[in-house]
């Protein structure tokens, strides 16, 4: 069985002076010993040599060689933001006149990026119900480049049949994209088929919400051309992720699995209670999930479900009142974002989904009393429950 915290584990990087840490550069430039070697390295990339932050950065790479082992790929690169992985993904990928095949419920931002902005590139997307595999094929065309989704959607956790939608895309010689943002390590879509994958490591995998950042994880070719000087998207758009952000992920990404074990487990342990209450809920991991059966079987097993679940409070005012309570009662933050160590809540129809029109925000089941919910590392949840409990009692939800 893959075990991708071992996999971190066994990544041993010495600091210049033998330090556990690996040393910071804090360098935008690097020296050359000779002007042919500095004329090659604008040639091609060579083993241990930089020669500019823009394209490579020792400690960035050092980080980039750790997500790569987590995600089993070849090569990964990090960039400034999890959008920037994925506009830059795109981009590479896509020309004027390509098309793309997504998911209808992504992050609000992805769908703004390929519903407003791509278009005026020449670059369309068709929007499917990706848990629909006949939809999914049939909206392939000779001008599709790639298939995009999210192994569980924002916010609906959804879970997406990696496998099936990998044999379809190699079947139609084209790319398979999958942000796996809300289940690092506990789902490794490399190893399902996807192509490349892409990670907002603000999120999980940072784990603190001090920093934004983001990576690509992919074949070595993939990362070859996007960091191509003459031709490669994060090269010539320049998402750089400064050196000491690097590090700091660095050292967090060790932590992961014991986060997302506890992530999980509070989530799993809420997702129950909200049920016996009665409330509308989705969480994979409870059996009358739709996917649940499914994610089990290509789930690496030991790091639980995640800790997304969303609450259909019935209505915006409701979930607003809902939210406040909880601010009031310490439950967490009444904020955007997720993977902290605190619990967060927000509306996606009126926040992180915002920017999908309403009536498809209805038509694929995003109510505007939905309430996504980032469990936090509490060490007491039945406390946490009992705190909930009250503001559900309060706007008369149970």
């Amino acid at each position: 069985m893959f075990d991708p915290a071992s996999r971190i584990q066994d990544y041993l990087v010495f600091g210049e002076f033998g330090d556990v840490n690996p040393s910071i550069t804090d360098s935008s430039t690097y020296t050359f010993m000779s002007p042919e070697l500095m004329e090659e390295s604008f040639e091609h990339e060579i083993e241990g040599c930089f020669l500019y932050s823009r394209h490579w950065n020792p400690t960035s790479k050092y980080l980039a060689n750790a997500l790569a082992r987590m995600e089993d790929t070849e090569s990964a690169q990090v960039v400034a933001s999890g959008m920037a992985a994925i506009t830059s993904t795109i981009l590479q990928l896509c020309e004027a006149g390509d098309e793309v095949v997504s998911a209808h419920t992504i992050y609000g931002g992805t769908y703004a990026f390929f519903k407003n902005f791509l278009p005026r590139l020449g670059i369309t997307t068709r929007f499917v119900d990706i848990r629909d595999l006949d939809a999914v094929a049939k909206a392939i065309t000779d001008k599709t480049r790639v298939i995009y989704c999210e192994t569980m959607s924002n916010p609906l956790l959804e879970v997406a049949d990696l496998p099936a939608l990998s044999e379809l895309a190699k079947k139609c010689g084209i790319k398979m994209v999958v942000d796996n943002t809300f289940s690092p390590m506990i789902v490794s879509p490399a190893r399902l088929g996807a192509d490349i994958v892409i990670h907002s490591l603000t999120k999980y995998i940072n784990g603190t919400s001090d920093c934004v950042a983001g990576c690509i994880c992919a074949g070595e070719e993939f990362v070859h051309k996007l960091t191509d000087i003459n031709a490669g998207a994060t090269m010539l758009l320049g998402p750089v992720l400064d050196s000491t952000r690097a590090a700091s992920i660095l050292k967090n990404i060790h932590s992961l699995h014991l986060r997302m074990r506890q992530h999980s487990e509070n989530a799993m342990f809420l997702a129950k209670a909200f049920s016996d209450l009665g409330l509308t809920v989705h969480y994979p991991g409870l059996p009358n999930h739709p996917q649940h059966g499914m994610l089990e079987a290509m789930m690496n097993h030991g790091y639980g479900y995640g800790g997304m679940l969303t609450l259909d409070t019935g209505d915006a005012a409701t979930a607003k009142i809902f939210m406040r309570k909880m601010q009031e009662e310490k439950v967490g933050y009444l904020a955007v974002s997720l993977g902290y160590f605190k619990t967060l809540f927000s509306m996606p129809g009126h926040s992180t989904s915002s920017e999908i029109p309403e009536d498809e925000r209805l038509e694929m089941g995003l109510s505007d009393g939905l309430v996504r919910f980032s469990i936090g590392l509490d060490n007491n949840i039945e406390h946490t429950l009992q705190r909930i409990k009250r503001c559900l009692l309060d706007v008369g939800l149970i």
